[in-house]
């Protein structure tokens, strides 16, 4: 058991150094020399843990969108009413987000311009994933009685997507403002777009 939880915890530690060179360099300056060495491990030993350089950044982008996961879930199941766990569960997922890359110089587009279409790929299975969990919380508001009976999981995607203008894609964290603004910015959205769910 030892080894699973060190084989753990040097992924986490390259991922933690993907994250802080990813900021420095970007992706295609950043190397594999570069992750070793900010690990203080042998370049061999990060391939112990990852085939190549590309999915070693992809690999870093799915953490964070599991700790977004993460928060979706532990705020869906939470005891909040339905329209103030959607607000909270919109404001979440752009605020995990906006923290986790806003010591990036670059938009994630830019950053990662040469993992485009996998990253396509992931993004949109990571709003699928998101959406999932948005509509079980809009199906419980509608067997409530709060939320008007509209096809949940269409429902769920809408919200995502007017949400997305908010992530950190195609403008930088500074772009997009402080954490403070980017939050008042998500809320405000969010009681728009509830408002016309509810009854």
């Amino acid at each position: 058991m030892p080894s699973v939880v060190q084989t753990k915890e040097m992924r986490e530690a390259i991922l933690d150094a993907t994250d802080r060179l990813l900021s420095i360099y970007g992706y295609k300056k950043m190397t594999i020399d570069d992750l070793a060495r900010e690990v203080g491990i042998g370049k061999g030993s990060v391939y112990l843990h990852f085939s190549s350089k590309e999915e070693i950044v992809l690999s870093h982008i799915d953490r964070i969108v599991e700790r977004v996961k993460f928060e979706l879930n532990r705020i869906a199941e939470s005891d909040c009413d339905c329209s103030e766990c959607l607000r909270q569960m919109l404001s979440a997922r752009i605020t995990i987000r906006f923290e986790s890359v806003q010591h990036y110089t670059q938009n994630l587009n830019d950053l990662l311009a040469d993992l485009r279409p996998k990253l396509l790929a992931r993004r949109r299975q990571y709003f699928l994933e998101e959406a999932e969990i948005f509509a079980r919380v809009i199906e419980k508001g509608q067997k409530s009685g709060a939320l008007r009976g509209d096809d949940a999981f269409q429902s769920a995607e809408t919200l995502l997507l007017a949400t997305n203008s908010l992530l950190p894609y195609s403008l930088t964290a500074s772009e997009l403002g402080e954490r403070a603004e980017i939050e008042e910015k998500a809320n405000r959205l969010a009681k728009i777009l509830i408002r016309g769910l509810e009854k």
